[in-house]
């Protein structure tokens, strides 16, 4: 018999999943109080939330039997993973349920902000007959620019196609043909920028995307361009939206989320009469709330009763003896494709993975899963797990090839990454006491631990990159903790990796681009 947790509200068609199965036990316990949960977390063998309980280390570390968490939505920032890692407990969540829903929402904010309406219906309501003050613009023929071609992104293009309008797309890791099958034209974001009429972002916020727009980009877009963002607060600059709007430097803007949120209700945003503002209601459809409920209990049922782990954003599924011999390598493999995810340039056409040694004559499907979760990671967000990441990479048009090695290569156990675009393979291997090493990275050995936070650096090889890099991270009080450096040749191209402890400021970055001889300048967190 499995005890079962819901401690935030959840549609009745969920819960019943759950109830009429005579293996389970449920309790629906919605709105627990922290010190609560705390207290009868020992007692369960899964935990259901949505976004209101927060599933801290102290949660999971009192809680004896549990074996699953799932989150009914597509974020799991309420969910400490690494401590449920650690813990043995699989967390999982719902990628699919909201999709429909906060594409409609984009829809929405299109149609909101092309014709005007909130502004209308308040004139109206005030008494006010002013039809020729809320003159609008049609969709069909206008270009909109999307950037972000995920699950949600596509989605958008398909409606937007229905109303008649031009489809330019940005993501660097979804192939032409996908996209042409699709109906958009793969475009540079500048491109975009300069002839897009509407743009709406649909991309997952990280260290590079936040802020992604600001007032630089804004200066490339025409005075008729509306900017939509039903995505994540912070990826359009605020500040610079609201000069832009205030200045009419564009036309409006359609908002969904904000930097923080409950936002600030004295901010400009909620005053100016050319920006459409909504409360986050991109996943607020009573269909949506019931897709999620669905499809996070039939997932925990599943995962309970051992009939397979599915969207589970933490590891995948094992047996204990596999998994002993594999839990190296998934590590291993996890930090080689976070770490070349966020060095690759240009689109991704294939993904080569070799294996050799002891690893080889396992299963190795589940370290490919852990390489590629991690390589898409800093790309797609918190879409992708270890379990879908397969499946994202078919998306986008990215051919995934597996090969066993039989021949002794350079390392007696190691994992052979290579990346189809302008970049030359990646090499990892477990060091004696099974800690992951990247030891080859564009065809020059090195030996470096993928941790923490790293700068990784392209140069010719001339004397004193190191006194410069060791100079500018000593002015910004950044210790490094590691340095390992390689070469080609004397005096050819070399590359340095350098562990520091803490991240390293997007300003000192751009100094070291524009110091002479270094080549390609990139911090990565891995």
């Amino acid at each position: 018999m499995f005890k079962i947790l819901i401690s935030d509200k959840l549609e009745k068609e969920g819960v019943a999943i759950l109830t009429a199965d005579k293996r389970f036990t449920v309790d629906c316990k919605f709105g627990i109080s922290p010190q609560e949960l705390l207290s009868i977390i020992k007692d369960y063998d899964a935990l259901i939330v949505r976004s209101g309980t927060q599933v801290t280390a102290e949660v999971i570390q009192a809680a004896c039997k549990l074996k699953v968490i799932g989150r009914a939505g597509v974020g799991l920032d309420n969910v400490d993973l690494e401590a449920a890692t650690k813990k043995g407990v699989v967390a999982m969540n719902t990628p699919m349920g909201n999709t429909t829903s906060t594409a409609e929402q984009t829809m929405s904010l299109i149609l909101a902000l092309a014709r005007n309406i909130p502004q209308a219906v308040a004139s109206l309501r005030s008494g006010k007959w002013e039809r020729s003050k809320f003159t609008g613009v049609e969709l069909n023929g206008k270009v909109l620019g999307i950037v972000g071609l995920g699950r949600i992104g596509s989605t958008v293009a398909k409606m937007a196609k229905a109303f008649g309008m031009v489809i330019l797309g940005y993501d660097p890791y979804l192939s032409e043909e996908i996209a042409a099958k699709n109906g958009i034209k793969l475009s540079c974001l500048n491109e975009i920028y300069k002839t897009a009429d509407f743009i709406t972002v649909h991309i997952p916020k990280t260290d590079e995307t936040t802020g992604m727009i600001g007032e630089a980009q804004i200066a490339l877009m025409k005075n008729t361009v509306r900017l939509i963002n039903c995505a994540r607060g912070g990826i359009i600059e605020e500040s610079a939206l609201i000069k832009a709007l205030q200045e009419k430097r564009i036309a409006g803007a359609a908002l969904d989320v904000y930097d923080v949120e409950p936002p600030d209700f004295q901010s400009p945003l909620f005053k100016l009469d050319n920006c459409v503002t909504s409360p986050h209601l991109g996943a607020s459809t009573s269909e949506a709330q019931l897709n999620v409920a669905i499809e996070i209990a039939q997932a925990v049922k599943d995962a309970l009763i051992g009939e397979g782990i599915r969207n589970a954003a933490n590891f995948p599924t094992l047996s204990v003896e596999s998994y002993k011999v594999i839990e190296p390598y998934l590590r291993l493999a996890t930090q080689m494709g976070r770490f070349a995810g966020q060095l690759v340039m240009g689109r991704i056409s294939k993904v080569t993975v070799t294996y050799s040694g002891a690893v080889a004559q396992e299963k190795v499907q589940a370290v490919t899963m852990a390489l590629s979760h991690g390589l898409l990671s800093p790309i797609v967000g918190e879409d992708v797990n270890a379990i879908n990441a397969l499946n994202i990479m078919k998306e986008r048009g990215i051919v995934l090839k597996e090969v066993i090695s039989t021949q002794e290569g350079e390392y007696v156990n190691a994992i052979l990454l290579d990346i189809t675009t302008d970049k030359e393979p990646l090499l990892g291997t477990l060091s004696s006491n099974k800690q992951p090493r990247i030891v080859k990275i564009n065809n020059v050995y090195v030996e470096t631990v993928p941790e923490g936070h790293m700068l990784f650096i392209n140069n010719n090889d001339r004397p004193g990159i190191v006194g410069v890099i060791g100079t500018l991270l000593a002015a910004q009080n950044i210790n490094i903790a590691g340095i390992t450096l390689g070469r080609e040749n004397q005096q050819g191209i070399a590359v340095s990796v350098v562990n520091v402890d803490s991240q390293i400021p997007e300003s000192v970055i751009e100094k070291l681009r524009k110091t002479d001889n270094i080549l390609f300048a990139k911090s990565i967190k891995v």
